[in-house]
């Protein structure tokens, strides 16, 4: 049989090649062949369908514009409650589409993946699209974390699709379909999609505000990732301050990414007061998925305030963060080429986020409450487990 590279097979289908490698990896060309870094795929191939989340199966011509609806585009996230009343908020709902999704959603939020993916999965071809694209983000991120991460690939695929051909959609569609997207990729530290908006203000006016403060969530956490530390605070402080903290969901996640902000710029007593506001707001609905998923980037602030605390608690986040991040890794690692470190333990790794972040040992021994020595052998352990000799080479290895 002849093989095409990743490269000849974008320019015959008119893709690019990023698109063509997700393919691959989403298991969508049939015969498709890894071998070491790079794919082959038979000459033969056919372009994959576009995906069932652009129109109705065999009813609509493609051109049919797909309308959308808000009511069910992830409604928990969109809901306003009173800590300690998330379930009585789903239960409310009327039965149906919109409390199955928010159901879902209580269950990803709340650390427990395997119901999560199971009740999103028969809204993975609804014809209602904001429970189409609800079910795809749920699905692929409750998936991550119970180790099937074929699925969760799948589900990404039809997150990124759906952003593809949203140009000739509906304006609603086309937020919602950013919004999925963006959450979808930025969460894993992957290349936002193509198709993505190069201004997040393009598609905000048109998402309800609940979803506009878990997007501006994801917008500050991108500027994190670029480093851009002061700004990213700034809008998590502006978001919260004008409403965006009505919604627990998006509160505890803007909460978060400001942890992370003021850990890198060494104010650590806001990064505490944050801490604890999420953690004041999680609390009494369990909402602890959270605090899992943003473990290696919160600088042992989890450790030095939580762990004493509340230490049955904190068990169960270290247990959402282990089984998280393997989910993340097989995900992030192959399509970014990033080797991020798998085989260290959680404490191991925080002490060498905060090493790499210039941190001295003795301030990581402060500030995570344990003896100089301790952090001596943590770091030493570290740069024995990843095979490098110097405290400087951990960057490569960290989730900088």
């Amino acid at each position: 049989m002849e093989y095409l590279t990743v490269r000849e097979t974008a320019e015959k289908w008119s893709l690019s090649p990023r698109m063509v490698q997700q393919f691959c990896m989403q298991g969508r060309i049939p015969g498709a062949r890894k071998l070491g870094k790079f794919w082959t795929i038979p000459a033969d191939a056919e372009k994959p369908r576009d995906p069932r989340i652009l129109r109705k199966r065999d009813e609509e011509p493609a051109s049919a514009a797909v309308m959308l609806d808000h009511t069910n585009l992830m409604p928990l996230m969109n809901t306003a409650f009173k800590p300690g009343r998330c379930l009585a908020a789903v239960e409310a709902m009327p039965a149906g589409t919109k409390r199955d999704i928010a159901t879902a959603e209580y269950h990803y939020f709340s650390g427990k993946p395997a119901a999560a993916a199971k009740e999103a999965e028969p809204y993975l071809t609804s014809q209602d699209m904001g429970a189409r694209l609800s079910a795809c983000l749920i699905y692929a991120y409750a998936n991550l974390s119970v180790g099937e991460i074929r699925r969760a690939q799948f589900a990404l695929g039809e997150l990124n699709a759906a952003l593809t051909a949203a140009g000739q959609q509906s304006k609603q569609f086309q937020a919602a379909s950013a919004f999925v997207a963006a959450a979808g990729a930025v969460l894993l530290h992957l290349p936002l999609p193509e198709g993505m908006p190069a201004d997040t203000l393009d598609f905000l006016p048109m998402l309800p505000t609940g979803l506009r403060a878990f997007a501006l969530y994801v917008q500050a956490h991108y500027l994190y990732l670029k480093g851009e530390y002061g700004p990213s605070a700034g809008i998590v402080e502006g978001v919260l301050t004008m409403g965006g903290a009505d919604y627990p969901i998006p509160a505890i996640y803007l909460h978060l990414v400001a942890v992370m902000d003021y850990m890198c710029l060494k104010q650590t007593e806001q990064a505490k007061v944050h801490l604890l506001s999420a953690w004041e707001i999680a609390r009494p609905d369990d909402l602890i998925e959270g605090f899992g998923e943003h473990h290696g980037l919160l600088g042992g602030m989890l450790e030095s305030i939580i762990k004493a605390e509340w230490p049955e608690d904190f068990k169960r986040i270290i247990d959402i963060t282990y089984r998280f991040s393997y989910g993340w890794r097989r995900v992030h690692n192959p399509v970014t080429g990033h080797n991020v470190a798998d085989d260290l333990t959680t404490t191991e790794f925080t002490a060498s986020m905060l090493a790499a972040r210039g941190w001295t040992n003795q301030e990581i021994a402060d500030h995570m409450h344990i003896s100089l020595n301790t952090v001596k052998r943590y770091i030493s352990t570290a740069l024995e487990k990843l095979h490098i000799s110097h405290r400087q080479e951990l960057k490569q290895f960290m989730l900088l």
